[in-house]
């Protein structure tokens, strides 16, 4: 254990989702990485305690109107912690999907570079000095005034605005238009202007259809609604939008990506006529460095990109060395294939998560935790290495740094480690062991350190032999040239290479329409839903089922409930005051928006009567609070749930609570939630299942959990091809692709292709050294 005179932070009766009444000491100013299967608790441990306490006392000294509504949200149930730094996370959170956030704005290299262009830059005869703000496409100063700064001009036309002309605009017949309240206001409001919207669109006169759909007027009428049975709707001012201006204004400025992929639907792209796609006016692209507009010097590889910054004289050189030394950490995480115009929503939260670890090293913090959710997700094991290393220059500059993760490099590479389990859910939530790594040997009921110590490789298994070939290409995207690569059906394959080097764009070109795929499932990790009212249980369609056995109970019958009173997304059994979600959203003034739990129902979703009906002593809220594994001895006898739960339980996720809410699940979760959605339907004909690195997240425990169900997969007759940096799961594929040699330009093509084995004697690749390793002795 730690010394007793050593600083440390001190928790003491941890009480946060599963754990169990946790005490524990960890010392401040080291490395310290907290492992545990998945589901174990470590993360309710470093951010849902540790990070969150930090959070709260930080709140205590915001202004008491934010205070009040903080404590709304709760503290974490701790009895005490001491010794608490202030607190920064590195979470693995996805951008929000705005088209004008980029890697430049992310790191902030985008306003070094625009002082280099305002201040060093060569302009042309007579023209005057452009401010920095005139260098960027998100000022007025610097916009091109044809796209807004955004590259590219987006164009509707009525043929996809109104895809079915025999519909009325009451029937539906504009489907850009928003649904529910907001597209009936606009029914009513185009009703009001005189607009007949019950006869078929293809009917109206061409001028009315011109105006419906692409006026930039925008009137404001007086609205006499439709008197509801139930309710009076009082008239009301409503201000009428085209469908034109409603689906491009969405596309714009929506921070949902649900709703900006179905304003995309409804548009048509080209790079802008005016600034080529540069986003710029033509002042600022008039302006060079090293005979380069700022616009190209944005598209280059960050590696190539510090190449360019050579300085001219000595006021650039002050402004060019700090834009390289910026761009060091960025490129020694592994990142140095990205551009600085790189639109943050396409990249992966492991991309995102690095980029802003790299800035921290920049910020000049100290005395500070880091908490950081798995840095290394994503990461190629060339590149661990180097992840370790920023690590410790942030524990350098005198800090501690807290991390979950289950890389075994990391692991071993850490000053401390604080074990959690020995199980997932109410199997977990004890700390095992906190202390230096090489003590964990002495824990016979860790998970972590039977792979922590044993180093013995991947048993050689026996190669499938493919029953065909799937052919795809030439493929030119992103940074592939027209790369073909040929795929074997009825095996396992393994898509490997560095971040960047084009694995995940290779796989997106396989689509149903190739010659020998008869289904092709994809199975990503974006979440299964974007709100609290979004859960496994209502994903998986299990719930349904869950409501019919509830429905048919007497104490239902007898008071004439049917299925719907026990659906928390319809009026009637639900608690009204939180509308089902079990949450209300706090808005604070100046922070982000948070939900706490409902006043009324205290989370439980549903109102009094509705949980007066019980099924075998639980109410439906008590079920919806059960574990998979709970839930699976709770219905042995339900044939569709049991089916359920039992591939849920196959693929690790028996932890999981039937009713968690999305927002709290992670990308690797959410992406097994779809396998054993998948794996539950009972598969007809055979299948291409893609999945992109799908052990994210999952600890080597679980990996080989999940392996076993991919490996099902395959000698059922299907064809399995993820895209993976596990060495472990590499090295027990029957076909490896090898993408490389590096990231950005330096990648883009197959460097290897064929057995493991052959892979790993690959003389170009930066995959063969590390599966060679994590192959049988004598093998290659």
């Amino acid at each position: 254990m730690s010394d007793p005179h050593d600083p440390c932070v001190r928790v003491r009766g941890a009480r946060e989702h599963n754990l169990r009444g946790v005490d524990v000491d960890i010392p401040r100013n080291r490395l310290t990485v907290f492992t545990g299967v998945s589901g174990s608790g470590k993360s309710s441990l470093a951010f849902g305690t540790i990070y969150a306490e930090a959070q709260r006392r930080y709140f205590e000294s915001v202004a008491p109107y934010a205070r009040r509504l903080i404590h709304q949200v709760g503290a974490p149930k701790v009895a005490e912690i001491t010794g608490l730094p202030p607190a920064v996370s590195l979470e693995q959170r996805r951008s929000a999907p705005t088209s004008r956030s980029s890697v430049g704005t992310v790191t902030n290299l985008s306003n070094s570079l625009r002082m280099l262009y305002s201040r060093a830059g060569d302009y042309p005869p007579g023209a005057p000095r452009l401010d920095s703000d005139a260098f960027s496409p998100n000022t007025a100063a610097g916009a091109c005034p044809h796209c807004q700064g955004l590259g590219r001009v987006h164009r509707t036309t009525e043929e996809l605005l109104v895809p079915d002309p025999s519909l009325s605009i009451r029937e539906g017949a504009i489907a850009a238009w928003p649904g529910a309240w907001q597209g009936k206001n606009l029914r009513d409001i185009l009703d009001t202007l005189g607009h007949d919207v019950d006869r078929p669109w293809r009917e109206l006169p061409a001028e009315q259809r011109e105006w419906i759909l692409f006026t930039d007027e925008q009137p404001v009428v007086t609205v006499h609604p439709v008197r509801d049975a139930d309710r009076i709707q009082r008239p009301y001012q409503g201000t009428y939008m085209s469908a034109r201006r409603y689906v491009l204004k969405t596309f714009a400025d929506t921070r949902s990506a649900t709703l900006r992929a179905k304003a995309e639907r409804f548009l048509t792209s080209a790079p802008c006529p005016v600034c080529g796609g540069s986003r710029l006016r033509p002042e600022a692209l008039a302006v060079t460095f090293a005979g380069r507009t700022i616009a190209e010097l944005a598209a280059l590889p960050l590696s190539g990109l510090a190449d360019e910054l050579v300085a001219t004289d000595e006021a650039s050189r002050v402004l060019t060395d700090d834009l390289r030394s910026r761009i060091a950490p960025v490129v020694e995480l592994g990142l140095g294939y990205l551009s600085l115009d790189r639109a943050t929503p396409t990249l992966s939260a492991g991309e995102l998560q690095r980029l802003r670890l790299a800035t921290q090293l920049r910020s000049g913090l100290f005395g500070v935790v880091y908490v950081l959710d798995e840095p290394s997700a994503g990461l190629h094991p060339a590149d661990t290495e180097a992840l370790l290393t920023v690590l410790e220059r942030l524990k350098s500059a005198g800090n501690s740094v807290f991390v979950v993760e289950h890389h075994l490099e990391v692991v071993r590479g850490a000053d401390w480690v604080v074990d959690v389990g020995p199980l997932a859910g109410e199997h977990g939530g004890q700390v095992l062991y906190s202390g230096p790594v090489p003590g964990l040997a002495s824990v016979p009921e860790s998970a972590t350190a039977r792979f922590l110590f044993d180093d013995s490789p991947v048993p050689a298994r026996e190669v499938r032999v493919p029953r065909d070939w799937l052919r795809v290409g030439p493929v030119t995207r992103h940074n592939l040239r027209g790369v073909t690569a040929d795929f074997p059906l009825g095996v396992f394959t393994a898509v490997t290479g560095v971040s960047g080097s084009g694995k995940s764009t290779l796989i997106g070109e396989i689509t149903e329409d190739l010659a020998g795929v008869g289904r092709l499932v994809s199975v990503d990790q974006r979440p299964i839903g974007r709100t609290p009212r979004s859960n496994l249980a209502t994903y998986t369609g299990l719930f349904d089922v869950v409501r019919k056995v509830f429905a048919g109970t007497a104490a239902a019958r007898e008071r004439g409930y049917g299925v719907g009173r026990f659906s928390f997304n319809v009026a009637g059994g639900r608690c009204e005051t939180c509308q089902g979600e079990g949450f209300v959203s706090v808005e604070l003034l100046f922070l982000p928006s948070t939900y706490a739990p409902c006043p009324e129902c205290g989370g439980a979703r549903y109102n009094a009567g509705t949980l007066e009906v019980t099924y075998r002593g639980r109410t439906i809220a008590e079920v919806l609070d059960l574990t998979v594994e709970a839930a699976s001895d709770f219905f042995a006898d339900t044939p569709q749930v049991s089916r359920s739960l039992g591939t849920l339980m196959r693929v690790g996720l028996g932890y999981l609570r039937l009713g968690q809410p999305a927002t709290e699940l992670s990308g690797g979760e959410a992406q097994r939630i779809k396998l054993a959605s998948e794996l539950q339907r009972g598969r007809r004909g055979r299948t291409l299942y893609l999945l992109d690195e799908p052990t994210t997240g999952l600890h080597p425990a679980d990996v080989r959990v999940l392996m076993r169900q991919l490996h099902g997969l395959v000698d059922a007759g299907h064809t399995v091809v993820v895209v993976e940096h596990d060495m472990s799961v590499v090295a027990d594929a029957d076909w490896v692709i090898d993408m490389g040699p590096g990231g950005g330009d330096a990648g883009g093509r197959i460097v290897a292709a064929g057995p493991a084995v052959e892979v790993a004697r690959a003389t170009d690749s930066s995959t063969a050294r590390h599966l060679a390793g994590a192959l049988a002795p004598g093998t290659v």
